[in-house]
């Protein structure tokens, strides 16, 4: 245990201490793969975790065991985001990679890396490329560079193609506890009442939670979109057809904003369904406790549930081809309140 917390300290992890130890093992070993599969919902820290296990590969302090030193070149041109040997392929405005941009990264890993050991390429979203994009990938997974690392992050390992589950390391990360989200904001000089707050909202996500103390903007965001929740469930059926039309115009073609709009919808339902079984949980907008006591008690349970159902099939919906404005007019015609 005092070695998988050292790791996680050291690596600057929150909450997935046995991964940070995982990684550490394998480098002290010189038995680290070729390519990792990284997965678990999203802002829980994959990136974070991604990008300190790329400074611990490729980190130059003389000792193995004391890295990443965070001091060196390297580890500081990571820091910055402009080490060369440091590929972040990702889509562009919201769109998943296409599979032209998964081929010239491929390309490049088959170079040697300008200065570092590895050439590290980080793939993000990687559930929500299209099959044939993935595939892509795969003869660079059978046959990688001597010098080259991959390191793919997903929401969803069972929307990753099975060849490629197959040649990578699965490191599945889980929410982190409340307790521990909440001790770590309060460390970084967030005060108790806001921490409690925040570690509720984040449902575990410790990246989200640290950038919600950061920019006020989320929390803001966060609060609009409970307003707009909140109309939407007392507005008639016009009303909720042009809410539907205003929110697909706000998010346009980038599914990613519009699932960071129904994760926040999701939790309120979450809230309402507890308070109608007069659960003694504190609610996880508790900010607005009155507010869902009040339609909870307008509100059946199964009404709720049912609710929380449709938000999340909507959210499965994101990741195929679903259009934006219809699955967005299904689900708020969908919500309670309508006669």
């Amino acid at each position: 245990m005092n070695g998988e917390i050292a790791a996680a300290e050291r690596w600057g992890i929150i909450g997935h201490d046995w991964a940070a130890d995982l990684l550490r093992r394998s480098l002290l070993h010189r038995r680290q793969r070729h390519a990792y599969l990284i997965s678990g919902p999203p802002s829980l820290g994959k990136r974070a975790l991604a990008l300190a296990f790329a400074k611990a590969l490729n980190c130059e302090h003389d000792d193995i065991t004391g890295r990443p030193c965070g001091a060196c070149r390297s580890c500081r041109a990571i820091s910055r985001g402009h080490d060369p040997d440091i590929i972040i392929a990702k889509g562009e405005d919201g769109a998943p990679l296409k599979i032209e941009a998964i081929r010239d990264v491929a390309r490049l890993l088959a170079l040697k890396p300008y200065s570092a050991r590895y050439r590290i390429a980080i793939f993000e979203d990687f559930d929500l490329v299209a099959p044939q994009a993935q595939d892509a990938l795969l003869k660079t997974l059978e046959e990688p560079a001597a010098q080259a690392i991959m390191i793919v992050l997903a929401s969803s390992v069972e929307r990753v193609l099975p060849t490629i589950r197959s040649r990578a390391q699965s490191i599945p990360l889980r929410p982190a506890p409340l307790q521990l989200i909440k001790a770590a904001l309060v460390a970084r000089g967030c005060d108790e009442d806001r921490a409690d707050l925040v570690a509720r909202l984040s449902s575990g996500r410790i990246a989200w939670a640290l950038n919600a103390i950061k920019d006020d903007e989320l929390l803001a965001f966060r609060r609009e979109m409970l307003d707009e929740l909140r109309e939407i469930i007392e507005g008639g059926r016009l009303a909720r057809i042009k809410a539907a039309e205003r929110l697909s115009k706000r998010v346009g073609k980038d599914k990613a904003a519009l699932r960071d709009i129904l994760e926040i919808w999701l939790t309120y339902w979450r809230d309402v369904l507890l308070q109608s079984h007069d659960c003694p949980v504190k609610p996880c907008n508790s900010d607005r406790a009155d507010e869902i006591r009040s339609l909870a008690a307008r509100t059946s349970s199964r009404d709720a549930q049912d609710a929380l159902a449709a938000t999340l099939r909507t959210i499965d919906a994101l990741a195929t081809n679903a259009n934006i404005r219809l699955a967005l007019d299904a689900l708020l015609l969908e919500y309670p309140g309508l006669e």
